[in-house]
C-alpha cells in the first residue's frame, strides 16, 4: 500500500516520510522515533546530538560556494496524534501508518496520517541526505511532545544552535507565511466560602445551554457567547432585583474551549417565584437577540428543584458575582501590526462553586509577553478582592510578529515572484514552538510555512500532493537565497 507513496515527487521527501511513518511516534512515547532520527544522522556521518529530554539536533555543513551564508535552523516536531476510526482495526504501538493515494491527496487507511508534522520532518531528512541540493550550513532541530505540552521546545537549552534564521515547517496552508503566535498561561482562582441555611424554600435550576463554543484561541474573536459570563450576568441581575440565594454554579469544561453550558441552583422567596421565571424568560430573549448570529441555538431554561441544604453567605455571593463580572473575557487587545489578529485575550473557561469551595479557571493568551502578564494581573486583581488564592501554571511565551524581519521580506518577495500573487503573511492566536524556542534564541529570525494539510488530528487527515511539490520548490529556492553573514 505504501509503495505508491514512494513513487511520488519529490521522491526523496516521500521516501523519508514513508520510512518515518513506519515508526510509532505518539506524544509522550517518542523513544523509537528519537532513536530512528538519531540513527539517521549518524549513518550520514553528520554531528548528531540528543539532548536530555529527547530533542535531536543534526548539523550539516554548507554546500560548496555557500559557506558564507547565514546558518539556517530547520525545525519540526517528531510526535504525531494517534487517532483512528472506531471500525478500524489498528495498533499504533506496533504498526506503521498505512497510506494510500486518493487523487491529489495522500491519506491514511482509517487513522491519522502524521503529515502533521511528518512532512516537515521528512523534508529535513531529505535535505540532510542530499548531495545535489545547494544550501547554507544547516542545523536540523527535531523536537518532541509538541502536541501535548511542547515540553521539548520548553526544555531546549540555549547555546546548542548557531543559526541566525529558523524555518519552522509546521503550518498547513501553502499560501501562508506565519510570523507570530500567542503564548499562554493558566490562571486559577481557588478558595473556601461560608455557607448558610437558605431562607427560602423555593428552589430552581437555571441552565444556560446551546452555545456554539469553540477554540479559545482561534475562535475568540468571533464574538461567541461564554456560558460562564452569561450565567453570571443573569445571577447579578437576579440578585439585585429579587434577592435570590445561590447554592451552586457549574459551568464550562476545558480551558481551551469557550464554555457552552452552565448550570446554577438558586432559591427565591415565594412572592418572587413568578417574577423570577418572567425575568429569566426576558433575559433569554435579550441574549438571543444579542447572539442571534453567533449562537443561534442559545437557550436559558428554569425548572423546579429540591431545596438545597446550604447556600452562599450573603457577603460571598455579593463579592463572587462582582469578581466574575470584572474578570475579562474575549479580546483584550488587537494587534497594531497585523490587521485582524487578536494579540491578547482571556477565556473564563471553568466556574465550579459548591459545598464551601470555589474554583474559577482562565486561559490567558497573548503574542506579547508583557501584555499576557498585564492581563494576568487584571484577572488576579478581580479575584484577590474576593480573597481567592491565585495560581498560575503551564506558561509558555508568545511569538511576537516582526513583519519587517529580513526573512519575511525575502520569502514574501520570493513567493510573489514564483506564484504571481501575494503570500498571506499572518500570525495565529494559538501556540507554536517558535515563541518558546525564541526565548533562548532571541536574535534568531523565524518564520513558519508548509503544504496544504486538512483534518489534522483526526482520521480524516490528508496532505495535498501538488501542494507538497509547491512547498518543496519554495523551500529549496529559499535556501538558495539565504543572505550572506
Amino acid at each position: 500500500m505504501n509503495e505508491a507513496i514512494r513513487k511520488l515527487e519529490p521522491t526523496a521527501m516521500w521516501n523519508n516520510f514513508t520510512d518515518l511513518n513506519a515508526v510509532p511516534r505518539p506524544s509522550k512515547k517518542e523513544e523509537r522515533v528519537i532513536q530512528f532520527i538519531s540513527d539517521f544522522g549518524k549513518k550520514l556521518n553528520l554531528p548528531t546530538t540528543v539532548d536530555e529530554v529527547g530533542n535531536v539536533i543534526i548539523k550539516k555543513p554548507a554546500t560548496k560556494g555557500m559557506e558564507d551564508r547565514v546558518t539556517v535552523v530547520l525545525q519540526s516536531h517528531l510526535d504525531m496524534v494517534h487517532q483512528k476510526n472506531a471500525a478500524t482495526n489498528f495498533d499504533f504501538n506496533t504498526q506503521g501508518i498505512e497510506m494510500l493515494v486518493d487523487g491529489d491527496w495522500v491519506k491514511a487507511n482509517g487513522t491519522t496520517l502524521g503529515a502533521d508534522n511528518g512532512i516537515g520532518v521528512a523534508s529535513i531528512m531529505a535535505l540532510l541526505e542530499s548531495t545535489d541540493i545547494p544550501h547554507p550550513a544547516l542545523e536540523a532541530l527535531f523536537t518532541i511532545d509538541e502536541e501535548t505540552g511542547m515540553t521539548g521546545a520548553l526544555a531546549l537549552k540555549g547555546g546548542l544552535l548557531d543559526g541566525g534564521i529558523m524555518l519552522n515547517l509546521d503550518t498547513e496552508d501553502d499560501n501562508e507565511l506565519t510570523i507570530g503566535c500567542a503564548g499562554g498561561v493558566d490562571v486559577t482562582a481557588n478558595g473556601k466560602y461560608t455557607q448558610e441555611s437558605p431562607k427560602h424554600n423555593n428552589a430552581f435550576k437555571i441552565t444556560v445551554k446551546g452555545l456554539t463554543g469553540g477554540h479559545s484561541g482561534m475562535d475568540i474573536h468571533k464574538g461567541r457567547g461564554n456560558a460562564n459570563k452569561i450565567m453570571n450576568r443573569l445571577l447579578f441581575n437576579l440578585s439585585k432585583d429579587l434577592q435570590i440565594e445561590i447554592s451552586s454554579i457549574d459551568g464550562g469544561s476545558l480551558r481551551n474551549a469557550i464554555p457552552r453550558e452552565s448550570v446554577s441552583l438558586i432559591t427565591v422567596a415565594e412572592e418572587n417565584k413568578e417574577k423570577l421565571k418572567k425575568q429569566v424568560q426576558q433575559f433569554e430573549t435579550v441574549l438571543k437577540g444579542e447572539h442571534s448570529t453567533t449562537d443561534p441555538k442559545l437557550a436559558i431554561t428554569i425548572e423546579d428543584s429540591e431545596t438545597p441544604s446550604h447556600v452562599f453567605s450573603k457577603d460571598f455571593q455579593y463579592r463572587l458575582i462582582r469578581s466574575i463580572y470584572a474578570c475579562p473575557f474575549g479580546i483584550y487587545r488587537m494587534s497594531p501590526d497585523i490587521a485582524g489578529l487578536v494579540q491578547t485575550s482571556n477565556n473564563v473557561s471553568r466556574v465550579f462553586i459548591k459545598d464551601g469551595s470555589y474554583q474559577v479557571q482562565c486561559l490567558t493568551r497573548s503574542s506579547v509577553d508583557s501584555e499576557k502578564t498585564d492581563l494576568q494581573s487584571a484577572i488576579t486583581a478581580s479575584f484577590e478582592l474576593l480573597g481567592a488564592e491565585i495560581t498560575t501554571a503551564g506558561s509558555y511565551p508568545g511569538w511576537t510578529p516582526k513583519p519587517s524581519s529580513p526573512i519575511v521580506k525575502l520569502m514574501s518577495d520570493l513567493y510573489k515572484e514564483r506564484y504571481k500573487t501575494e503570500a498571506k503573511v499572518s500570525a495565529c492566536h494559538a501556540g507554536l514552538e517558535c515563541g518558546i524556542l525564541g526565548t533562548n534564541y532571541p536574535d534568531m529570525q523565524m518564520i513558519s510555512f508548509g503544504p496544504n494539510i486538512t483534518g489534522a488530528h483526526s482520521p480524516d487527515e490528508k496532505v495535498q500532493i501538488s501542494s507538497v511539490q509547491k512547498y518543496w520548490g519554495f523551500l529549496l529556492e529559499t535556501l538558495v537565497r539565504i543572505p550572506k553573514k
